[in-house]
């Protein structure tokens, strides 16, 4: 993965976008199970994610002094409220199609509201507890601005992906590259410790790889359009899926790991603002919202 030393930074604020995603195939990847259900299987966890995002900065804001800091993070609640909403739309309307989603994201409402979730505690241990959360939004953001700048310049994703679920794909990874910055400024500003951040991203990870996994799993197992012999993940579908570009290749995703741990880390290293703005100002949802 190329990095980019871009740390030229916008005003964010939320596009008020939508989608008609009447007449969308089922496999709306190329025709390829597959690939659609590994895209399916991040739609899936992104609303809860994003939700307890907004919820976690939410409750972070009374501590926060710099005012440039404030203002970031009120655009970022902006736009990740936004995501929560247009991806849920793509969800339901696969619900409607036959694909049984429900039952899977109850079990991603209870990693978020349950897990991570408010707990009962008072004083030190309720502002520790939040920092933790703080912590891991910016674990998880870390991946999502990695997956931003990867998605932007997927030139396999050009004439594979049907249009509408591009623009939503790219639309998503543009506003991710653009507040890139938030999570990571927003931790620093309140904590900081290499430590702290470090664990986070151990328990973050691995997390989100398994919940990805269990998702494309699940989707393949209720897909109603699949015969009974091709309900599972076959290595051969993988390896053709990332040599085609329609994913991240393994040396990446391991590059990207090992990224987070430098001490030196900062997330202006991952994408291109110029470019993230440029495709803002020419995809069709954000340009319909414009207007």
């Amino acid at each position: 993965m190329t990095l980019i030393n871009d740390t030229d930074k916008v005003a964010l604020s939320a596009r008020n976008v939508s989608w008609d995603w009447t007449g969308l195939p089922m496999h709306y990847v190329d025709g390829n199970p597959f690939a659609t259900h590994y895209c399916n299987g991040m739609n899936m966890l992104l609303p809860e994610g994003e939700v307890f995002f907004v919820d976690v900065f939410s409750k972070a804001l009374p501590l926060i002094v710099d005012e440039a800091v404030r203002e970031d993070v009120i655009g970022f609640i902006g736009q990740e409220a936004t995501h929560s909403s247009s991806h849920q739309s793509l969800l339901d309307h696969l619900q409607q199609q036959g694909l049984r989603v429900e039952p899977y994201l109850d079990q991603v409402r209870w990693f978020f509201r349950q897990l991570f979730g408010d707990r009962n505690f008072t004083g030190r241990r309720k502002q520790a507890w939040l920092l933790e959360r703080v912590a891991i939004v910016a674990a998880l953001e870390h991946f999502t601005s990695y997956l931003g700048n990867w998605g932007l310049n997927a030139r396999g994703w050009d004439h594979t992906i049907e249009p509408r679920v591009l623009d939503l794909f790219r639309w998503h990874l543009a506003e991710e590259v653009e507040h890139r910055h938030v999570a990571y400024e927003l931790y620093t500003h309140l904590d900081g410790r290499y430590w702290r951040r470090v664990r986070a991203w151990f328990l973050a990870a691995p997390t989100l790889a398994i919940l990805w996994i269990r998702g494309i799993r699940y989707l393949m197992s209720v897909d109603p359009e699949l015969a009974d012999h091709d309900r599972r993940i076959r290595f051969r579908d993988v390896r053709s899926a990332w040599r085609r570009g329609l994913m991240p290749s393994p040396a990446s995703l391991a590059a990207m790991f090992v990224e987070y741990l430098r001490p030196s880390y900062h997330p202006s290293r991952y994408g291109s603002t110029s470019q993230a703005v440029a495709y803002l100002a020419s995809s069709p949802a954000a340009r319909a919202a414009a207007h």
